[in-house]
């Protein structure tokens, strides 16, 4: 095992995960622990791993901190904590210490847009977009390594290609990919200086009252449960985040929404929805699969079961992507049809509201 390559994957996405998946894996695997001596001065956590782990760069370890990828006595630190005697330090990830093979799948990839530096892709809901726990086949990632497989130039293992951003598994809509080193770099320069833009629709429970409005709070990792995201006040916690939002339409109990991403952090229209009190709606994670809105009869209780049933996951679509084409410099703008399993859910509440 390539020590580089385990920090290269923790934190290829670090600079900007747009709601980040994290695969549903229940716990986190330890890659890495060691035990300062009693006698050991005090050093900064990311000098200690520097010295002990081969083949990765120090800010590698760097950016594995500010994911919460690092753990002093199992508490997430920053590259700057001194490491004091007897500390147990460890490097914790969401999949077990393997390498992962990319095996290409023959799975159905819809292209919205493709050329020699990149493709849009349109994702379905229920598909993992990276392999880890639990999901080492059946991704995107392995629709993809199909698809290039009889490409030279293509190569699924080399971290310099590849998807420059993520969506949840049960998030349907846009990513691109590039094929070239150039276009991965330039593109998640983009990202990371937030000049790409990212519409999101949600549906999310509750009546939105405000026509628009910016939700901002630092975003980071429970406290209490590490596969939870939760919104922090203002300080060294988390990560800044900010949504903007604009009603579309208020139907019954529920109102739809376009957001606009300014940050990209771990879920972060989900935690920042549910943090105003408007959780998207069968968001499982964060309880929108619970009847949050509306009457206690029989019938309506029935009636939001067969929404549950009728889009099975978080009611949420990536249906705007832009960016600069890193070769020509032409702005470019995608768009894609909400998701059929959402579209029918926006449609059944259209007629609630009409009752």
């Amino acid at each position: 095992m390539n020590p580089g390559y385990l920090i290269d994957s923790m934190t290829d996405f670090v600079h900007d995960t747009v709601d980040d998946d994290l695969q549903d894996s229940p716990e986190l695997y330890e890659h890495y622990r060691f035990i300062a001596d009693k006698g050991q001065g005090l050093l900064r956590v990311d000098k200690f791993l520097h010295d002990r782990i081969e083949n990765v760069s120090r800010n590698r370890i760097q950016q594995a901190a500010e994911a919460d990828c690092i753990l002093v006595n199992n508490n997430p630190v920053k590259s700057n904590y001194k490491v004091k005697p007897e500390d147990v330090v460890t490097v914790v990830m969401d999949r077990p210490y393997r390498e992962l093979e990319i095996i290409p799948e023959n799975i159905p990839l819809n292209i919205v847009y493709e050329d020699g530096d990149l493709m849009v892709v349109n994702k379905p809901a229920g598909l993992v977009v990276h392999p880890g726990h639990g999901n080492y086949t059946g991704t995107l990632v392995n629709a993809i390594a199909w698809y290039f497989k009889d490409s030279p130039e293509y190569d699924i293992k080399d971290p310099r290609l590849g998807l420059v951003h993520r969506i949840d598994k049960d998030t349907s809509g846009l990513l691109v990919v590039a094929k070239t080193p150039d276009a991965k770099t330039n593109l998640g320069i983009q990202f990371f200086n937030k000049t790409t833009q990212r519409k999101y629709i949600a549906l999310v429970w509750g009546i939105v009252r405000e026509n628009e409005g910016t939700i901002e709070g630092n975003i980071g990792r429970d406290l209490k449960d590490r596969m939870l995201m939760t919104v922090f006040p203002k300080g060294d916690y988390g990560k800044p985040a900010v949504t903007h939002y604009k009603v579309l339409e208020r139907l019954g109990y529920v109102t739809l929404i376009e957001c606009r991403l300014e940050t990209g952090r771990t879920h972060q229209i989900r935690v920042h929805l549910k943090h105003i009190g408007h959780t998207l709606f069968n968001d499982y994670r964060y309880g929108g699969h619970e009847i949050l809105k509306g009457t206690t009869h029989s019938t309506y209780r029935q009636y939001i079961h067969n929404c549950f049933e009728i889009c099975p996951r978080q009611a949420l679509h990536a249906k705007i992507l832009g960016f600069i084409h890193p070769s020509t410099g032409e702005e470019m703008l995608f768009g894609s049809e909400i998701a059929p399993d959402m579209n029918l859910l926006i449609e059944k509440w259209r007629r609630f509201s009409l009752v």
